[in-house]
């Protein structure tokens, strides 16, 4: 089973009541990022397994998660079928080598996407309902054909229901009367409405199979359908002798029109309580008046509990079984999100798309997707693990942020920071192909960037971004989260508003399925409180303990908020009515719900719920206003900021006042936050927190400084000093008790004046593909796609900047290097020592400890981008392009040259500063 992460909080007590701060702690496996890795084809072997995993061990990866995928054209003799012994012995010498480097090896349950393969039959393959209506005049024998229209279902759809509704509103099942698909019936006079109910099937074959893997899509709402798939990895398992990984893996839902299942209307019966078939005009009416759309909302509720019930805790209990367990993205599917991540071990978010912060200094690149998940699609995963009590949120990390060969690690540090203030702490990339050794340049490739693979030029400087990475989720993965606040999701409002009939709950849409209930958690967020998602499930096993509300996972909050839902199950709103009497706070944001979901019993049900909305205070909601219940409260009002403001919560002024986004964790010690500034402007002062803190220290993940913050306490609050520019990030740990032994953390104060760096400078490279030989004089620094050589213009490299400068003996406790405009990453020396990595804006590094009096020697090697060298590949005409299926496609997923890439600037680009600095403080 999972491990539990260990309780790392940086500091012991000692006997004194205080206590003593600590260095970085080590860290796990789950710490460092992991990758979701592309086996083209299958088309793998021993010696290349142990060289990639190698490269990924050095280079600081922690996880691999195997997903077998098309495979590379002309390479089939090599290919290997899924699942098949040699495959089996390729993944258990993967295992076998993974244990060795230290890289935790997963897999998907499948290749491609979404589940599927050979041995699903047509019976277990993903299904559709297929209505057919007829308009009859009774009072006669009626011999009608219900043969399917469509001739590609004809061979598969097995008929459900022949229902027939009369003119009076009463209605007669006539299954029975068919015969060989023909209908013999003596029907009553008047005129009536025939409906014929086929079991189809969508015919989807897996997306992006693996040999092996080619085959139906399975039925994610059966079963037996589920059960019968998995075993065929039992068979595979057994049989070769090889160990279950240690995580199974489910991608995004992207199961079509698959919105049946063949028992779905006995299910729906058993589910919610009356016969659907007696109701199919109304099912059926695109007019969707309210019993029309009540009763289409509960066929989404029933769609949701069938893929939680028969997939999801189907799918996790089978894991388990063998000591595995399971990580899945629920996004994309028809259920209730916060019930199906919270079934699984490992929720898994997704984003898709590049984020605009305007972050100062920031490269901008015309050739970007814009993300598609914001901080509100993000926490659904989180919300989920909180609530549940799981240890990790992982994410689907850097999803097309740019074009092929364009992106840097600059760009990503913004939303891998997003990802982390919406509570991810064990990512994973999208992803790392297996390439050979010798694979020509640019080696095998997926066709979705990002590719953080050793072809690929980012790959260089790399392990400082992993290091950055692994720090952040040191501190993430400990202790337990501490947001303010359970949000209620207000699912049965969207099921009952949303047009159509089967409702996915895609990354690509919520702005549309949910743009109330998105707008109310920025809302929330920017009034300086955090929150998770609740469901209608968890909200009813929530109790009220030592004054907080806790979960059924053991996580507690301050209040629940209900933000302007309009239906509510009656045992919901009474269970929240009966937690303020136990002395929890409640809050109602815009309106109390208006009315129950769904269609049986609806009277009974609506009475139930009145009698309950009764006992609520009797409030206008154009002020806030606070009513005391039992021993608790209720809040009401449409103010967002006012209203939460009267749970006497503190805010998180970091939030409010500087713009700063943040997430906030609990420990033995006190509290941990990360913090990001994603905004063109940064913060230099005091910030009041919303916990109180005797002590504080400061944790730089980027360069794994850490130091003692300064700390004061003004009006009963704890303020701590930050100092952060646009775009950086830090890591804030507080405590109960006074430190001892521990250094100051150094804040800077940059003096009136610099050192200008712009002349004099010398460039080589060290690498460079096409190869560029000789020194360069730089008189100005630009990019070194100016220099007079063919290559400078089409090549991919690392340029190494030298020069020598006499320092000034000036008072100052240190100095920054300032590189300015780094096209993209640069590794600084001086004097023959390493001086660090400077790979996301500010390039700045601190220096003053390796320079000295007199005469230094300033080495920045930058390493550009693969952008230069494979638009010039394409000018050339070269095919690159070999792999099957989609191959390479650009963000529009079409095909695309990059021949008319314009050169991409290089190098350094802009005057570097030294700065002196002295101690702020």
């Amino acid at each position: 089973m999972m491990k539990k992460q260990t309780l790392i909080a940086c500091c012991l007590l000692l006997a004194g009541g205080s206590m003593q701060a600590q260095q970085w702690p080590d860290t796990p496996a789950e710490a460092r990022p992991a990758t979701r890795w592309w086996w083209l084809g299958n088309a793998v072997d021993e010696k290349n397994l142990t060289y990639n995993l190698e490269e990924y061990a050095r280079a600081g990866l922690g996880g691999l998660e195997i997903t077998p995928i098309y495979g590379v054209q002309g390479n089939d003799a090599n290919e290997i079928p899924f699942l098949s012994p040699r495959w089996m012995e390729m993944l258990k010498h993967t295992q076998t080598e993974g244990k060795r480097t230290g890289l935790e090896i997963d897999m998907n349950t499948g290749t491609g996407w979404p589940f599927g393969g050979p041995e699903v039959s047509i019976k277990d393959a993903a299904s559709k309902a297929i209505f057919q209506t007829y308009d009859v005049e009774g009072g006669k024998e009626i011999v009608l054909d219900l043969a399917v229209n469509d001739e590609k279902q004809r061979p598969h759809a097995i008929l459900s229901r022949v229902m027939g509704y009369a003119e009076n509103g009463s209605c007669i099942d006539l299954t029975a009367r068919v015969k060989h698909n023909k209908l013999h019936w003596k029907a009553s006079a008047g005129k009536w409405k025939l409906i014929a109910l086929y079991v189809g099937k969508t015919l989807q074959k897996v997306k992006r199979a693996a040999p092996g893997g080619e085959g139906y899509v399975m039925n994610h709402l059966s079963k037996s359908a589920v059960n019968n798939y998995l075993s065929r990895f039992d068979r595979a398992f057994k049989s070769n002798g090889v160990a279950y990984p240690h995580t199974f893996f489910n991608d995004s839902y992207e199961v079509y029109q698959a919105d049946w299942t063949e028992d779905f209307l006995e299910q729906f019966n058993r589910l919610r309580g009356y016969k659907l078939e007696q109701f199919l005009p109304q099912f059926l009416d695109t007019d969707r008046p309210e019993i029309s759309r009540r009763i289409v909302s509960d066929y989404r509720e029933t769609i949701s509990e069938l893929l939680l019930d028969n997939f999801t805790r189907q799918w996790t209990g089978w894991a388990h079984k063998h000591g595995s367990i399971t990580r899945n993205q629920a996004h994309g599917s028809p259920g209730n999100l916060i019930d199906i991540y919270a079934a699984v071990d490992i929720p898994e978010c997704e984003g898709f798309g590049l984020s605009q912060f305007h972050v100062d200094g920031l490269r901008q690149d015309s050739l970007t997707k814009k993300n598609d998940s914001d901080l509100s699609m993000l926490k659904y995963a989180s919300s989920g693990a909180h609530i549940a009590g799981k240890t990790y949120t992982s994410s689907e990390t850097f999803t097309w942020l740019t074009e092929h060969f364009r992106t840097s690690l600059a760009q990503c540090k913004p939303d891998m920071d997003l990802m982390f203030v919406s509570g991810v702490n064990h990512m994973f990339f999208h992803g790392t192909t297996y390439s050979p050794k010798d694979a020509e340049w640019p080696g095998w490739l997926f066709y979705a960037s990002i590719n953080m693979s050793p072809t690929n030029s980012i790959w260089k400087d790399a392990p400082v971004f992993f290091q950055y990475i692994t720090r952040c989720q040191t501190f993430l993965q400990m202790g337990q989260p501490d947001n303010d606040f359970l949000i209620y999701l207000p699912i049965y409002d969207m099921w009952n508003e949303q047009p159509g009939r089967l409702l996915l709950f895609s990354v690509h849409h919520m702005e549309k399925l949910a743009p109330k209930f998105i707008d109310a958690i920025h809302r929330i967020n920017n009034s300086g409180y955090d929150g998770d998602y609740i469901s209608d499930d968890f909200i009813r096993s929530t109790q009220f303990k030592d004054g907080r509300l806790v979960t059924s996972g053991g996580t507690a909050y301050k209040a629940l908020v209900v933000p302007a839902a309009h239906l509510m199950p009656a045992d919901v709103l009474a269970h929240l009515s009966k937690l303020a009497q136990q002395g929890a706070t409640i809050v109602f944001l815009e309106n109390y719900p208006t009315d129950v979901p769904g269609y049986a019993n609806l009277d009974k049900r609506r009475n139930a719920y009145r009698a309950t909305l009764q006992q609520l205070p009797a409030v206008s909601f154009s002020e806030t206003t606070v009513t005391p219940v039992g021993k608790g409260k209720i809040i009401t009002g449409t103010d967002y900021a006012r209203t939460l403001a009267s749970c006497n919560i503190p805010i998180e002024e970091m939030k409010t006042e500087f713009g700063l986004q943040a997430i906030r964790r609990v420990n033995s010690t006190g509290h941990h936050y990360f913090i990001s500034s994603l905004q063109e402007k940064g913060v230099d002062g005091w910030v009041t927190l919303g916990v109180q803190a005797k002590a504080a220290a400061l944790f730089n993940p980027v360069t794994g400084e850490s130091g003692e913050a300064r700390l004061q306490q003004v009006n009963g609050q704890t303020q701590v000093y930050l100092q952060l520019k646009s775009g950086e990030s830090v890591l804030l740990q507080t405590y109960q008790k006074p430190l001892t032994d521990a250094k100051p953390w150094f804040y800077k104060q940059e003096q009136p004046f610099s050192l200008r760096l712009d002349h004099g400078w010398q460039l080589h490279f060290a690498e460079s593909q096409p190869e560029i030989k000789g020194n360069f004089n730089i008189d100005q620094l630009c990019s070194w796609t100016t220099i007079q050589h063919p290559a400078a213009t089409i090549n991919m490299g690392t340029g190494v900047y030298t020069l020598e400068i006499e320092l000034p003996d000036l008072p100052a406790d240190d100095w920054i290097l300032d590189l300015g405009d780094v096209r993209e990453s640069a590794r600084v020396r001086i004097n023959g020592q390493d001086a660090g990595c400077a790979w996301a804006v500010p390039y700045e590094l601190r220096v003053g400890s390796f320079l000295k009096k007199g005469k230094n020697r300033i080495e920045v090697e930058v390493t550009n981008l693969p952008a230069n060298r494979i638009a010039e590949l394409d000018r050339q005409g070269v095919k690159w392009r070999k792999f099957k299926e989609i191959n390479i496609v650009n963000l529009n997923y079409r095909p695309s040259s990059y021949a008319h890439w314009a050169p991409m600037p290089s190098g350094l680009n802009s005057e570097v500063r030294l700065i002196p600095v002295n101690r702020k403080f």
